[in-house]
């Protein structure tokens, strides 16, 4: 009962201070409020990478033309990945599911009667839907007879087709392809854009891999393949085969820079996840940074509090309270500005967390961590800034105090 009613007078005593009590918590709600919306981006990037890595397929490898990086667009300069190394990848490296090469041109011109755009071009087999488990929701997709006739097909993405044709039926319809005229001949299942606001995915057209490479680029090189193997298990062991054999067939020995590189949904998650790993340490700390300023702010408003209750403190002395009660008050005090700081840090947070969510790319998802932490952290932070005023004001003598 008597604690009770210490902590009373200690939360009155905020209560009859407010500006300086808001003063004292502004930094803890500062603190706080950063660091929710740190674990929040957190938590909805790493939601975003597991998204990508299932898009990219979890047993899906890319074989791409170009070294010197992890994951990203072929190099369009790099004329060395070609069908031969296809074929060798597929009587050489085993338990592979899909093996299926892709030419690609990123800005491809498309044109239809009045109506011109610009979309990514694919040369593709008719593995290429298996492989990417993306079908046509209208029409047929590309066949081994398209390919082996070199056919003036082509397979639509949603956006292209809405583009071009609007709510048309594009079906045996014709349109120019860097000035290559084709038959439309289907329309591909809506995938939507790429996590985290990239680019579209239906804006793209597919043709057969030798129209494309033959009749439309002039090229004998593909930039990339796209490998499915049947157990994920394997897949490191698998691409480790792949780039010795690769290396061999281009002939290149370390440390000469390969001209091509290997990526794996590990490879993506790890990029992803080091990236948002750095920038999370960096506004850690910034949020850190803040709470420190904050305590330091708590403690020095609580010192001159207690220079300017010497009266007060001296007069509750003289009437029984104990130098523990004393201490406790004081303590009461730190521990509820920095509580009262946390739930408002916290809403103010969830609210930024929910806006960026809303307003801006970034993925934010809500979770119970952030409040656990801003806990523990509140309690740190009131008692370790709080002891030392309380400590003063203990061991204030009644009678100096009064005078």
């Amino acid at each position: 009962m008597r604690r009770l009613r210490t902590a009373r007078e200690g939360i009155n005593s905020l209560a009859a201070n407010k500006l300086r009590t808001f003063f004292m918590m502004a930094g803890t709600i500062v603190g706080i409020a950063a660091l929710t919306v740190i674990m929040a981006i957190g938590k909805g990037t790493e939601k975003q990478v597991m998204k990508r890595v299932e898009s990219f397929g979890p047993r899906a490898m890319m074989l791409v033309a170009g070294g010197g990086k992890t994951i990203g667009p072929p190099d369009s300069s790099v004329t060395t990945l070609t069908l031969s190394d296809v074929r060798a990848i597929r009587e050489e490296i085993p338990d592979l599911e899909f093996v299926t090469p892709q030419a690609w041109q990123t800005a491809a011109t498309l044109r239809q009667d009045a109506n011109q755009i610009q979309a990514t071009m694919w040369g593709v087999e008719p593995q290429w839907h298996d492989a990417w488990n993306w079908y046509p929701a209208q029409g047929e997709g590309i066949t081994d007879e398209d390919v082996a006739t070199m056919a003036r097909v082509c397979v639509l993405g949603s956006s292209v087709k809405r583009d071009l044709f609007g709510d048309a039926d594009p079906i045996g319809q014709s349109l120019y392809i860097n000035k290559v005229s084709v038959t439309v001949k289907g329309v591909l299942e809506r995938r939507g854009t790429s996590g985290g606001g990239g680019g579209d995915f239906d804006n793209r057209i597919l043709l057969p891999i030798t129209t494309a490479m033959r009749r439309v680029l002039n090229v004998d090189y593909i930039g990339g393949i796209r490998i499915i193997t049947k157990d994920s298990a394997l897949m490191a062991e698998q691409s480790e085969q792949i780039v010795r054999l690769v290396r061999e067939r281009h002939r290149i020995t370390p440390p000469a820079e390969d001209d091509f590189r290997i990526t794996t949904p590990l490879a993506i998650a790890e990029v992803a996840r080091g990236t948002s790993r750095t920038l999370s340490l960096l506004l850690m700390a910034l949020a850190g940074l803040s709470l420190l300023v904050g305590g330091v702010v708590l403690m020095n408003i609580l010192l001159i509090s207690v220079a300017e209750r010497t009266k007060e403190i001296g007069l509750r002395r003289a009437v029984g309270a104990t130098r523990r009660d004393i201490f406790a008050q004081f303590l009461t005090e730190s521990l509820g500005v920095t509580f009262l700081g946390m739930l408002l840090g916290s809403g103010l947070g969830w609210g930024v967390s929910l806006a960026i969510g809303k307003l801006t790319p970034l993925a934010a998802v809500i979770s119970w961590e952030p409040f656990a932490l801003a806990i523990g952290f509140a309690l740190l932070v009131g008692v370790f800034f709080g002891v030392q005023p309380a400590r003063r004001a203990a061991r204030l003598h009644p009678v100096e105090a009064l005078r």
